[in-house]
């Protein structure tokens, strides 16, 4: 019998994925946490710590790690070859930072008032889902607008990873994730 590997810290950082989503769910202004995920695997990349975030420290990773092994929910499929290949990475990071920018652009508009905050989440790129609920009228619209934004971004890249994980392998979305090909691609860089 195998014996048992011992766990590490960052095992457990699945936890701070599932707080955000629960948060966010409740409070819309948490989804603010968000930017950390965007921030620290670019920073750790630009000063030297490579792709150490991606495979040590994503509690997104972790998360679907939990849910394809520990839950066993994962039929551990090898993935087709295209979702890995240069043309669909790049090609994702190129959709992914066009809802970012379109995101970007609405909460500006909003801080401007030339449009209205609107309460609804944009999930897999398609539909606005009402999220009302998780408003609180505390927070100036245009920071409302931006956690709206990002939660939905946020939540739709949770299902689909998901998805894949069941489908295919834990951590499938890991191979196109877009910061994931951003941090590779600032490592590129810098060994040039």
């Amino acid at each position: 019998m195998a014996k048992p590997t011992k766990k590490h810290w960052s095992d457990y950082l699945w936890i701070v994925s599932a707080t955000y989503f629960t948060l966010g769910f409740f409070n819309i202004v948490f989804a603010w946490l968000g930017v950390i995920c965007f921030l620290i695997p670019l920073l750790m990349a630009i000063f030297g710590g490579g792709k150490g975030y991606c495979n040590n420290y994503c509690g997104r990773g972790q998360l679907f790690l939990q849910i394809g092994n520990t839950l066993k929910w994962s039929r551990k499929k090898v993935a087709p070859r295209w979702i890995s290949s240069k043309w669909f990475r790049n090609g994702f990071l190129v959709f992914f930072m066009f809802f970012f920018i379109q995101m970007i652009i609405l909460t500006v508009s909003v801080a401007k008032g030339v449009n209205s905050l609107h309460e609804t989440i944009h999930l897999l790129w398609t539909f606005d889902v009402p999220w009302h609920w998780a408003y609180p009228t505390a927070v100036e619209p245009w920071v409302a607008q931006f956690a709206f934004g990002l939660y939905g971004i946020m939540l739709t890249s949770l299902i689909v990873g998901v998805i894949l994980t069941v489908v295919y392998r834990p951590r499938t979305w890991c191979v196109f994730c877009p910061m994931g090909n951003m941090t590779q691609m600032i490592c590129k860089l810098k060994n040039k």
